[in-house]
């Protein structure tokens, strides 16, 4: 039976232990961290949204990080100090500008699949992480939104998803909680959902665990090497070196695959883009009783929402160009909780946990998902801010690719 190292316990490295685990393999999962989902995973905006694959590849995009450039509260934050990775990162994202419907259409199709495979995993494993299966309403604020709306519904139809054009009255009989005095209309998905990737994460882990995944966690990696045959992991566990050869390795490793690719010679263009989010702790009735349960995408704000449970209300979003750090910053933050207070006055914000991530990014805004260049190293990586969207799928992809590659040896 096969030996499979995961680097990476997030959500695409998880759900890819799974996968490879019921193909028979021998799997083990390191992390740098004391749990899994410790990372992007952790407080994400909680959606499973296929309405939500338009990739960014855009010239309006460009034209809103520039115009946005020296405005700090922006919902796309682009930091104009350079370096050789964020300008040729950069310059590949432009030239992915004329794949923009295609990458769309590849990406809503992706997200379409792993709603299937990810329902089929929480069924299995009777995973309970406060789901709602309500859908997801996009909000508009002008006739441009609305209209760049309607131009992205077909494409979305042409990839199989349902997404309608809703009226105010329409929204408000969907969410009757929405304050939508700023609106003039928007978008219903009834098939998409959200709920808490941590949880999921977790207990998906703890599912592989009891299944006999091994787990390195507060590890340190300290090397990868190739014998040309196979990858050999050098690494620090419990205060002590231990050197481990595998048939394969997959790196799912968030924005730190980029650094792990390099040592096997490989070249996986990812870019950290800083996401943050706010949990609001529902402690009195008001708060409860006016929190939505339906998810919500707020078009221009670029801010979505996902009620988890009875008593916590997750707010996410904006975008930010500015290197590695995870500094919390309060003007990135105070955005989300003004738009809570406009468009829920009657939820306290008084109780909110800021968090902030780093999106793995590629140019395409499409995940690296295959082969590297030396026998036994595969990516499972790069999915922005749709992580927890297609790594159901994603990870379904890479097992089955791996076992093709294992039958064709064999």
């Amino acid at each position: 039976m096969k030996n499979i190292a995961i680097i990476g316990a997030g959500i695409t490295g998880i759900t890819t232990a799974y996968q490879l685990l019921e193909r028979g393999y021998n799997v083990s999962v390191f992390d740098k961290n004391r749990y899994a989902a410790m990372e992007t995973s952790f407080a994400n905006g909680g959606q499973l949204s296929a309405c939500n694959a338009e990739v960014w590849n855009s010239w309006s995009t460009i034209a809103k990080g520039i115009m946005w450039m020296l405005k700090k509260d922006a919902p796309l934050l682009f930091s104009p100090k350079m370096n050789f990775h964020k300008a040729g990162w950069l310059i590949n994202f432009i030239s992915n500008i004329p794949n923009h419907k295609k990458n769309t259409i590849l990406t809503a199709k992706m997200a379409i699949e792993s709603r299937n495979e990810f329902k089929r995993i929480l069924n299995k494993e009777n995973i309970s992480l406060n789901l709602e299966e309500k859908g997801i309403l996009h909000l508009c604020d002008d006739n441009n939104s609305l209209n760049h709306g309607r131009k992205i519904n077909k494409w979305l139809q042409e990839a199989g998803l349902n997404r309608k054009e809703v009226s105010l009255d329409e929204m408000v009989s969907i969410e009757p909680t929405l304050n939508l005095k700023n609106y003039v209309g928007g978008f219903y998905t009834d098939s998409d959902m959200s709920g808490d990737i941590h949880k999921f994460t977790m207990l998906l882990a703890e599912a592989c665990k009891k299944k006999g995944v091994k787990f390195y966690y507060e590890t340190e990696i300290i090397e990868i090497n190739h014998n040309k045959k196979q990858p050999i992991i050098t690494f620090q566990h419990s205060h002590e070196i231990h050197k481990q050869d595998y048939e394969a390795i997959v790196i799912c490793a968030g924005v730190n695959s980029k650094f792990l690719a390099s040592k096997l010679g490989d070249n996986v263009n990812i870019y950290p883009v800083k996401g943050y989010s706010i949990t609001l702790l529902l402690d009195d009735k008001d708060s409860i009783d006016n929190a939505p349960y339906v998810s919500l995408l707020d078009d221009k704000a670029k801010i979505v929402s996902s009620r988890l449970g009875e008593d916590r209300f997750r707010v996410a979003g904006t975008a930010e160009f500015n290197g590695y750090n995870k500094d919390i910053r309060a003007d990135r933050i105070n955005p989300l909780i003004k738009w809570c207070n406009e468009l829920f006055p009657k939820v306290s914000t008084e109780h909110a946990i800021p968090w902030a991530g780093l999106r793995p990014m590629t140019p395409s805004m499409v995940p690296r998902v295959g082969s590297g260049k030396l026998p036994g190293v595969y990516y499972n990586t790069g999915h922005g801010h749709l992580g927890w969207t297609l790594s159901a799928f994603t990870s379904q992809q890479i097992s089955e690719h791996i076992l093709r590659d294992d039958n064709k040896v064999n």
